[in-house]
């Protein structure tokens, strides 16, 4: 691992949140799903598409799960976007703000973020490439490069016009704006082509379009962004839609709209209509078994319905469901032992990190940080790791003459857990807190 990603994953940690790149060193216990995921991934590349839902308790690893899905997909060639489903910034039934968040957060191999625009622009620079493989035009004849290319844009854009024509109207004026080096209009096409709502009348009377993207065109622009996707030489988009369990904590009605975006999304990825389109959702088992989720709505119910009553060593990682097996001691101090290691390796003593945070040390650790959370060992691992990284190993590194076994002593203060993490404390049910 490189010095950059490794501080990135360290920083992360250190702050209790789950890093954004860098989860192979970390993934453990994940290996199993690693041949099906593949498979999935490849007949996506084949212009297949998939839908997949990932279910566990909190700190089971879903956020993780689907970071390291991403993560393995853009080695294989493709786009990845994550959006992180809210109640009030993100929800569901928005479709045009899913895909907007979504936009801002497509991410390449070549792009860490952002990349909507370097798409784009790689698209139409990969038209002038094939032009000039051809070998027909002298390359220093910018005209007649600009009017074979224009020719060949209006054949790619066939599909797309059929697909989504505001779309592919659009694009012809991004591509007008920048031949002219009008960049403001550029830049105002780029972001209404990205779901960005308050873009200038202006710049969308220079395409012929009008208002902003809404629920249904957001579906459509979906669709257009995974044309020039593949025809860019990308595999596919995987997206990730995280914490979709959300929708339980809403009014009733915007639940049943949630709901129901979620099934057009995975009627509409059955029925072909979003080609090399992976996507993923992760959510508790209350959200697909509980009243206040999935059973709302009988249709996606019956979906999504997986018999999670046999013994989890042979859930089948084919189904449209997977479960994520809680976290168990061992796993626990596994993590916590490469944690140590990737740490000690850019350590001013890694020695000395590897000598006072022994593989016994990080046992105890965790045997201690889970005991302070009622021993639930499987919503530890967020806490445990900020606890190594930022109370030990920081520690260890920065002072000469600190020793964990004689210089610290866990604590666990009230503003540093989350509401699940603070339930696993109670004494009782009148300690449990409770969000009306």
């Amino acid at each position: 691992m490189s010095n950059e990603r490794r501080r990135e994953v360290i920083a992360a940690l250190r702050k209790g949140t789950v890093p954004q790149r860098g989860l192979d060193f970390l993934a453990v216990g994940l290996r199993p799903f690693e041949p099906v995921i593949a498979g999935e991934l490849g007949d996506v590349a084949q212009g297949g598409a998939v839908f997949k839902a990932v279910r566990g308790d909190y700190g089971c690893g879903k956020t993780f799960f689907g970071r390291w899905v991403q993560e393995f997909a853009k080695k294989k060639g493709f786009a990845v976007a994550e959006v992180q489903i809210s109640e009030t910034e993100t929800p569901l039934h928005r479709l045009e703000t899913v895909y907007r968040r979504a936009m801002e957060q497509l991410s390449t191999a070549d792009c860490f973020l952002g990349a909507f625009r370097s798409v784009l622009d790689g698209w139409f620079y990969g038209l002038e490439e094939e032009v000039l493989a051809e070998g027909t035009l002298a390359p220093d004849d910018p005209r007649a490069l600009a009017d074979r290319a224009d020719e060949l844009l209006e054949r790619r854009l066939a599909d797309i016009t059929r697909a989504t024509p505001q779309f592919a109207a659009a694009l012809r004026a991004y591509r007008a704006a920048q031949r002219g080096n009008d960049h403001a209009t550029a830049e105002g096409l780029a972001g209404w082509l990205a779901g960005q709502p308050h873009v200038a009348a202006a710049v969308k009377r220079a395409a012929g379009v009008k208002g902003d993207v809404d629920h249904y065109a957001a579906l459509s622009f979906l669709r257009g962004l995974l044309l020039i996707l593949k025809d860019s030489g990308y595999a596919g988009l995987v997206l990730v839609l995280d914490e979709i369990e959300t929708l339980q904590r809403v009014r009733g009605d915007v639940r049943e709209k949630g709901l129901n975006a979620l099934r057009q999304l995975i009627d509409d990825i059955d029925g072909g209509r979003f080609p090399n389109l992976y996507l993923l959702t992760t959510g508790t088992p209350a959200f697909f078994d509980g009243p206040q989720g999935v059973r709302r709505l009988e249709p996606l119910a019956q979906r999504l319905h997986v018999d999670f009553q046999t013994d989890p060593r042979f859930d089948n990682p084919r189904a449209v469901q997977l479960r994520l097996s809680a976290f168990d001691h061992d796993r626990l101090v596994e993590v916590g032992t490469r944690v140590r290691d990737l740490y000690a390796a850019a350590a001013s003593a890694p020695d000395r990190v590897r000598r006072l945070a022994h593989d016994g040390y990080v046992d105890r650790l965790a045997r201690a940080v889970a005991g302070r959370l009622g021993g639930k060992v499987g919503i530890a691992p967020r806490l445990f790791l900020k606890k190594l990284v930022a109370d030990v190993l920081d520690r260890i590194d920065q002072f000469a003459d600190f020793d964990p076994t004689e210089h610290y002593q866990l604590t666990v203060g009230d503003a540093e857990l989350t509401a699940v993490e603070r339930e696993s404390q109670a004494s009782g049910v009148d300690d449990i807190e409770l969000d009306p």
